[in-house]
């Protein structure tokens, strides 16, 4: 490989359509894409509205705005690899009960409704009041659900939704996943357990799937993991005391 670097900020309009702009003209398509830039907003004496426009930009709408504005440049047989996390598990995130998490859970969701969930989680945020969307109290954190957590379950919802579409709408055999790398130590998580290289380990097989692979799925560990799967909150939690992170039962 001679990798070429070409610069690119996700939270800019600008530099998406520039970038796409010098992808055309000197490559002339992509056959892989995997976004992985994103940001915590760990500034926990900001207003949380504030904490939540910059973890967006980046983490939801960046890389929304990037895999819309490159589609029309992925190659037949291209690979889509967008990195989440399991903390977006909707049973991490939501109460049983949630009606956000019904929706969410819905199989003909679409990139609208997600889109409206996102309105509605800004309304909530605005007015402090989160009783729709019923979130689990996070251990370590005084706020009901921390934005980074929804917005990578945003993540996901997004990735399955654009998916079903594809399936329809796309003339090309694209398919497109999210997975989480682990808890990999980086500037982001510098109490990680995983080497950069063992958190590239999901991504490259995402990036790398034959052909007739699902499209749609989040991974973890290197498998198709259900992102809806009932999960045993009370260990986790534990857990997260005991270790500082969560970590999914396989």
């Amino acid at each position: 490989l001679n990798p070429v670097l070409e610069l690119l900020d996700i939270s800019s309009t600008d530099s998406i359509n520039n970038f796409a702009e010098v992808v055309r003209e000197k490559y002339g398509g992509i056959d892989i894409l995997c976004n992985n830039a994103a940001t915590a907003a760990n500034n926990r004496n900001a207003p949380l509205l504030d904490r939540v426009k910059e973890t967006m930009n980046t983490n939801f709408f960046g890389m929304i705005n990037v895999t819309n504005t490159l589609l029309p440049l992925i190659r037949d047989g291209g690979r889509i690899c967008q990195i989440s996390s399991h903390i977006g598990m909707l049973d991490i995130v939501f109460e049983d009960a949630s009606p956000v998490r019904r929706r969410l859970e819905d199989p003909a969701l679409t990139e609208i409704d997600v889109m409206t969930i996102f309105t509605e989680y800004i309304d909530a945020v605005t007015n402090n009041n989160y009783s729709s969307f019923q979130f689990r109290m996070h251990p370590s954190h005084p706020y009901k659900c921390y934005p980074y957590q929804v917005m990578k379950c945003l993540q996901i919802a997004h990735t399955r939704a654009l998916a079903r579409r594809m399936a329809t709408d796309h003339p090309l055999n694209i398919i497109i996943n999210s997975c989480s790398p682990g808890h990999v130590a980086t500037g982001l998580n510098s109490d990680g357990t995983l080497t950069v290289d063992e958190g590239a380990v999901t991504p490259l097989m995402l990036c790398q799937l034959p052909a007739g692979a699902p499209s749609g799925v989040f991974f973890y560990n290197s498998k198709p993991y259900n992102w809806s799967r009932k999960i045993d909150t009370t260990v986790m939690i534990e857990n997260v005391k005991k270790r500082g992170y969560v970590a999914l039962p396989a």
